[in-house]
């Protein structure tokens, strides 16, 4: 199939960008972005700029994108999604499922003209109840609006110029989102306008920006096309958010309003065919009166650090780390983590402060027709709550990043817990049902200060059906639940996708096993053993450290591991430990291994953990070990050694130490060795 991107030589000056436009932020985003963007070693040939595939899609075609991606070995670490990226993974995805592989080429014959309607997407509903609290990741939209409009199209000027149209409507307000002007290449796309940035593998929530909010003009560099063998991904973005009253003046003393700047950016690599890592950071600043935004503070909002003063703290930044796993076979899965921090903590730029933890696994083939997806996330107090920046990270109300900050009461520093289940079934008549299952609760031991407010438990329970209807996409769903505050919602809604007739329903899957050995080999297994070792304590500058005595006690982990070479292997791992009477769970977003000869391995890893001091302290994971590989047919023997480094968190408890102005956190750093036995499954 002919790509609508084509292949041509191109240098960095063809993006045409002025950088002498009168307006003050997109000339300062442009011209660091232009600059990076002439950083980036393009070869002499190269593809145009692509379009983008809207979030917030039927669930049928969203579903079906998903698995192409996972089948074709395609790892997301941010969206909105380029459109080259699917039409490179059906290849791949074709040979494990021709039908699936059918229909997503030919939703894609959408994107592949001069111009056109990529969606027209109309939602009316009947609503009932008294809430009138967000839908997540919807753009702003809430549970008691009654309709809602989703328009996009396009057109190609040229290879490297695309012009986008497009906009989300409700009972409320008309935002256009998907509205923007598109230059450059594969390497390095220039976006000025109303686009999307989500910056997270996972699917249900992103805890530094999401679609939770309504979008934001900005101004974006980016690459849909990896760069080199590692695989390189960046995007680098400004923005302009809403107004916000009480920002601080430059010089510390005062008040004003106006409007924050937000600069984000996330590098990533992805070394093999689905695998990929990614470190990502956003920044509020700016917004005073006089304005603060500069080039240079565009510069240090990217890439500098706060002082620990009050008057001379530059904004208010947030980061996360991420990693996304496919694993093939004949069921195939991918595990996402995001481990994701509020500003710094403890001593040194790398160690985040107030964390929030998210893992999903999802089977975008469980069982012939079924699918599923879990998502758990959970957030210790601080999260979208600033002392400099009152309002925090919010436009138009609502909070840009993970959807449990618009379940609370504005500016509540309070921790807790989301899950998200998600499952599919395609029936033989090509209709497809989805069930999404939400819930959330907050935890009031995490409170410090602020409103005395007692919580419900969030739960949201939603239906919908997809189907063609001559073609054309139409949905229909039911949505029931209760807020935070008690109050009930209730939705029965129908969805019409105006544009252009897009496939039709193809019944069953035709979902093979590929044959690719290096590709498909996958192994679960389950370890059992003991792990030696002992807790440090940090609790105050003027309290003694104390080192808990060395103890033997049981260690238990699930995890799951591929080839990416002939002697290496990728993998997650979750284990379970207990250290002081309390619990430890460890978390290997990166679980490295390489193999010698066939019975000799070492390992190295590394990711995030958790230990339940009152409540969940949080903090870096690493180690090492050696392997002895089937010590008997299926079993493994390995010994680890480990590292838990300044897991922390504020002290809320009436049982924790006091507060003191050098110290306001609990610290703990763990040590132990593992002896385990390993159980291929």
């Amino acid at each position: 199939m002919q790509t609508p991107w084509p292949v041509h030589g191109i240098g960095p000056d063809a993006l045409g960008v002025n950088l002498r436009s009168r307006s003050l932020a997109l000339t300062q985003g442009m011209a660091l972005l232009a600059l990076l963007g002439m950083t980036v070693g393009m070869p002499a040939a190269a593809r145009g700029v692509s379009p983008y595939l809207p979030m917030g899609m039927s669930p049928d075609m969203d579903r079906k994108i998903q698995r192409v991606l996972a089948l074709g070995g395609k790892t997301v670490m941010r969206k909105p999604i380029p459109a080259a990226v699917v039409l490179e993974a059906l290849p791949r995805a074709c040979k494990s499922d021709e039908a699936l592989c059918a229909e997503v080429r030919a939703y894609l014959q959408r994107y592949m003209k001069k111009s056109g309607v990529t969606h027209a997407r109309v939602t009316a509903a009947v609503v009932d109840g008294d809430s009138s609290s967000a839908q997540p990741n919807a753009h702003g939209v809430d549970v008691n609006d009654a309709w809602e409009a989703r328009v996009g199209g396009y057109y190609q000027w040229n290879d490297y110029v695309l012009i986008s149209a497009g906009a989300i409507a409700s009972d409320d307000e008309v935002i256009p989102t998907g509205s923007l002007l598109s230059l450059g290449t594969d390497y390095a796309q220039l976006d000025i306008g109303y686009r999307d940035h989500w910056l997270s593998p996972l699917n249900d929530s992103s805890s530094l920006i999401s679609t939770e909010a309504p979008t934001m003009p900005s101004v974006t560099l980016s690459n849909y096309k990896p760069i080199s063998r590692l695989g390189i991904g960046y995007e680098v973005f400004a923005a302009e958010m809403s107004k916000q009253e009480n920002l601080p003046t430059l010089d510390g003393l005062g008040v004003t309003s106006g409007k924050p700047r937000l600069a984000g950016m996330q590098g990533s690599v992805s070394p093999a065919e689905g695998l990929g890592f990614a470190l990502s950071r956003v920044t509020q600043y700016g917004g005073g009166s006089p304005d603060g935004g500069t080039l240079s503070d565009f510069r240090k909002a990217l890439i500098g650090s706060n002082s620990p003063t009050q008057l001379s703290e530059f904004g208010n930044r947030v980061a996360s780390l991420t990693s996304s796993i496919i694993f093939p076979g004949k069921t195939p899965f991918a595990v996402h983590m995001e481990y994701a921090g509020e500003d710094n903590a403890y001593a040194g730029n790398y160690r985040l402060g107030a964390t929030n933890m998210s893992v999903g696994i999802d089977f975008p083939q469980l069982w012939q027709n079924f699918d599923v997806t879990y998502e758990v996330s959970e957030w210790q107090n601080a999260w979208y709550v600033h002392h400099v920046y009152r309002d925090g990270l919010v436009n138009r109300e609502h909070v840009i990043g993970h959807w449990f900050g618009d379940q609370r009461v504005f500016g509540d520093a309070i921790g807790g817990q989301s899950h998200s289940l998600r499952a599919g079934w395609r029936s033989p008549s090509g209709r497809y049902w989805q069930a999404t299952y939400r819930t959330m609760s907050l935890d009031e031991a995490w409170r410090v200060a602020g409103p005395e407010v007692g919580y419900d438990t969030f739960q949201s329970l939603r239906l919908d059906v997809s189907m063609d209807v001559r073609g054309f996409a139409v949905d229909a769903g039911v949505q029931v639940g209760q807020d935070v505050f008690g109050d009930s919602f209730a939705r029965l809604q129908a969805s019409v996708d105006f544009a252009q007739p897009g496939p039709r329903g193809g019944g069953r899957s035709s979902y093979s096993e590929s044959s690719e050995s290096d590709w498909s080999k996958t192994q679960v297994f389950v370890d059992v053993g003991a792990n030696y070792g002992s807790v440090k304590k940090i609790f105050g500058v003027d309290i003694p450290v104390v080192r808990t005595d060395s103890e033997v006690t049981p260690h238990i982990a699930f995890g799951a591991r591929r080839n990416v070479s002939r002697r290496s292997d990728f993998g997650v791992r979750l284990e379970l430990d207990r250290l002081d009477d309390n619990n430890l769970i460890s978390l290997r977003a990166l679980d490295y291994r390489f193999r010698f000869n066939p019975k000799l391995a070492v390992n190295v890893f590394g990711g995030a953990a958790r230990y339940d001091f009152g409540l969940p302290a949080y903090g870096y994971y690493y180690g090492a070990g050696v392997q002895y590989m089937d010590i008997l047919p299926g079993w493994d023997l390995s010994l680890d050694a480990r590292h838990h480094e300044k897991l922390g968190r504020d002290k809320t408890l009436p049982s924790d130490p006091p507060i003191t102005p050098d110290r306001t956190r609990l610290f703990f750093d763990a040590d132990g060795i593992a002896v385990y036995l390993s159980r291929r499954l």
